[in-house]
Parts: structure tokens; C-alpha cells; sequence
């Protein structure tokens, strides 16, 4: 018996719309992803949670005797993940009919799979932004030497973050025309070899350069600092640093005062805490950089805020914590009512930071779409991402149309893991 032509239309569409739908993947490549199958309910929402490793302290005593000690308390967090907006594309049935008919899927489904691709990373990208708690470099300096990227790689191990899974550090194509000036003997991504390939493959750079896979690519986010020029204050309380507070969300809320009375702060900004150092997550050391000083700690604002009075309170990931004793401790002292806060960088300046990150800072899950009352297909990428393609009606319009929907979630993993990269 022959094929029947509307059982397999959908199937035809998804297959071909996957391959272009990897084919032009460039960040979220480089992420966590999976598929959040049995994740959601009615009861859940639009969350879901990861939960996030434990950590303890060692106690050393010359006999082994415990007897005065406290014993460690298991302390588990989570990360929540926010499912996001619907990312569809449709056109009409008949277009897609006649592509399937004169094998010109490609034609038609690779421009729709592209356009998911970019509008899917540059809102991820954003959210990496306003959720990456290390910083490398000088604030507002534009990386022009392969220096400046081997400093991040520099950050990342000095902080303690594993090896494991991978580091990646993106560049906007502009930063790469710099970089190939002064490239010696880098190997290439991967530039050469089979006529068709992957967006992942044309803007890798190099592949292990200071511990990271170094490539370009034009999603990386923009924002504007606000306008003021008195961007350093003080802090008018103290802030929770126990990680009982900081471990589902690991943000912090920082009330400041004394800066410019009506100072716009933007989300993906970035501010430093005088007197407070970093500490190296592993070894809970604090961390030194070449010229023998302490790093200072840094946070990244995660939502726009207008002071008023040169006063309010900025909630930043990447949180001060300090415990006596404690594991999860991310500074060597406690952040205090008083210390001076800087907002860094210029006001009223267009900002691009690089990024780089630990495939475990962030995670894209998707979310399983439910069927329509129509003809469907679910195709699902390797690593979790999947498609829902239907072809349906328009009852109103009297027209058929087919339509391609990705629906995310994203989560922060490990604010720690990414950060922004300067010169």
C-alpha cells in the first residue's frame, strides 16, 4: 500500500527543519540542555526545579575527637527554572505542499529554522547576562589581545570552577577581526573540511584556547548604563550572606545609598564591593591575581532598578556569602552595613561585554508541548530540545497552515560558573 501523503507531512516537515534548526545553533550549544518531561503539572506552573550540589567542611584534630564539634547540616538548594514565551514560525499549507513536492524543503524550512535559532539565543544571551557573576578584565575595556581572553580562562580556574563539561568564551565578530591580527599558530574551529557546515563549527575559533572553545557570535547582548555621575555609594544595612538565604535563587539584595539621586542602574551592570575579597570555591582560599592583591568582590545587577535619592536596592547574582565555618563561603568577610559599592564603568555608555562560561552556569530546558487538535509531530534534538510541527486550519480565514513552536525554559545553574569578559 502506498504512503499515505497527510500521515507523513508533518513527519517530512519535522525532519528537515531539525537538521537546520542544529545546523545554525551557536550558544546554545554550549549549555546544559534537556528535555523536562514529567517536570510540569498543573500544580507546577511556570517553574521547575534543578536541585543543586551539596558542599561541607573537614575538621582536623590531632586525636580524631569530635566531641566538641558540630556536625555539618545537609543543605540542599535549588535552581528554578522559568518557562519562557512561545518561539513559533507558520506558513501557509500550501507552500509548504508544493516544497515537499519539488524537494525544496530546504529552501523554504532552513530561513525559519534559522530565525527560532537567532531569537532563541539572543534572549537566552541576555538572560546569561544578567545572571553572570564573574567578571574578568577592566570593566568597559574592550578585549583586543588574546590576553585579555586567557585572563578569563585565568578567572575561571582561579575560582575554583571544574574542568569538567567544557568552558566557552564568545566574542562579537568585531573582537575576532582584532584577535586574527595578532592569531600565532591557533587551531582552527574547524573552518575547513565538508562544503555544508554547521554555524557551530563556522564561529568556533579555536577550540582549546586557555582551557575554552573560543568563538564569535552576533547574539551577544547590548545595554546602555544609565545616566549619573556618582556611581559609587555605600551600603545602608547589612545583607543576608548565610546560604540558607542564597541557595534557590543565589542572589542577593544589596540596599545602597549615596549615589546619584535618580541613577538608572540596567540588569547585566555590574558592581564591586570595597574591602571584600574572593573566594576560590573549591579551596574557600582567597584569590590572588599576579601582582600579589586580593580580588574584589564582584555581582551582577539582574534587574533594571531608579535609585531615588541616590538610594534603593539592587538584587545581584553571584552573592557575598560568609559564615563562619561556613562551605558555601564566596568572600573572605562578611559584607557589612557601610561598605562602599561602586557601580563600575561610565554612565550614559553603550556596553558589549564577551562571555564566558562553564557548560553547568546556565541550562535551557524544553518544554513538551501539547498536541493540537490537528496533525503533529514531535522531533527532539539529541540534547533535549523539542520541536512540535502541526499542520492545521484557520476555520475564520478558510485557509490551511502549518506551524513549527519551541517552548524554553531557562535556569541558572551556577551564577559562579559564567561571567563578562573585558580587556
Amino acid at each position: 500500500m502506498a504512503n499515505n501523503f497527510d500521515s507523513n507531512f508533518t513527519r517530512k516537515l519535522a525532519r528537515v527543519f531539525l537538521e537546520k534548526f542544529e545546523s545554525a545553533r551557536i550558544l546554545s550549544r554550549n549549555v546544559d540542555t534537556q528535555l523536562l518531561a514529567g517536570k510540569f503539572a498543573p500544580d507546577t506552573g511556570d517553574k521547575v526545579d534543578f536541585k543543586r550540589p551539596t558542599d561541607y567542611t573537614t575538621n582536623r584534630d590531632p586525636t580524631g575527637d569530635l566531641t566538641s564539634v558540630t556536625a555539618d547540616s545537609i543543605i540542599t538548594g535549588k535552581a528554578t527554572g522559568t518557562v519562557q514565551d512561545y518561539f513559533t514560525v507558520f506558513v501557509d499549507y500550501d507552500e509548504a505542499d508544493e516544497a515537499i513536492k519539488m524537494d525544496q524543503l530546504d529552501q523554504l524550512l532552513a530561513p525559519m529554522a534559522t530565525r527560532i535559532v537567532v531569537d532563541l539565543e539572543v534572549d537566552f544571551a541576555a538572560f546569561m547576562l544578567k545572571n553572570a557573576g564573574l567578571l574578568s578584565g577592566t570593566y568597559g575595556t574592550a578585549v583586543t589581545t588574546w590576553s585579555d581572553v586567557a585572563r578569563a580562562g585565568a578567572t575561571m580556574e582561579a575560582r575554583g570552577i571544574p574542568k569538567d563539561g567544557g568552558w566557552t568564551y564568545a566574542v562579537n565578530p568585531y573582537t575576532q577581526s582584532v584577535l586574527a591580527d595578532i592569531q600565532r599558530s591557533l587551531g582552527s574551529g574547524g573552518k575547513s573540511g565538508d562544503d555544508v557546515q554547521s554555524a557551530h563549527k563556522m564561529a568556533t575559533i579555536t577550540e582549546n584556547f586557555a582551557g575554552m572553545r573560543v568563538l564569535s557570535a552576533v547574539t551577544l547582548p547590548t545595554l546602555t548604563s544609565g545616566a549619573g555621575a556618582d556611581r559609587a555609594g555605600t551600603l545602608s544595612g547589612a545583607p543576608d550572606v548565610t546560604y540558607v538565604t542564597a541557595k534557590d535563587t543565589m542572589t542577593q539584595a544589596l540596599a545602597v545609598t549615596a549615589m546619584d539621586a535618580a541613577l538608572p542602574i540596567k540588569a547585566g551592570e555590574i558592581v564591586q564591593i570595597t574591602g571584600r575579597n574572593q573566594l576560590n570555591l573549591s579551596t574557600r582560599q582567597p584569590i590572588v591575581d599576579e601582582t600579589g592583591a586580593n580580588i574584589l568582590h564582584t555581582a551582577v545587577v539582574t534587574a533594571d532598578v531608579t535609585l531615588s535619592g541616590g538610594a534603593g536596592t539592587l538584587v545581584c547574582s553571584g552573592p557575598g556569602l560568609f559564615e563562619t565555618g561556613g562551605a558555601h563561603n564566596t568572600t573572605d568577610t562578611a559584607i557589612g552595613s557601610g561598605d562602599v559599592i561602586t557601580l563600575l564603568g561610565t554612565a550614559s555608555t553603550l556596553q558589549q561585554p564577551n562571555m564566558f562560561w562553564h557548560r553547568k552556569a546556565f541550562s535551557i530546558g524544553s518544554v513538551p508541548i501539547k498536541k493540537l487538535h490537528s496533525t503533529d509531530t514531535l522531533a527532539t534534538t539529541e540534547d533535549g530540545l523539542m520541536m512540535r510541527i502541526s499542520k492545521g486550519a484557520d476555520f475564520i480565514k478558510n485557509k490551511q497552515q502549518v506551524r513549527f513552536d519551541f517552548r524554553p525554559a531557562y535556569s541558572v545553574l551556577n551564577p559562579f560558573f559564567a561571567g563578562q569578559g573585558w580587556g
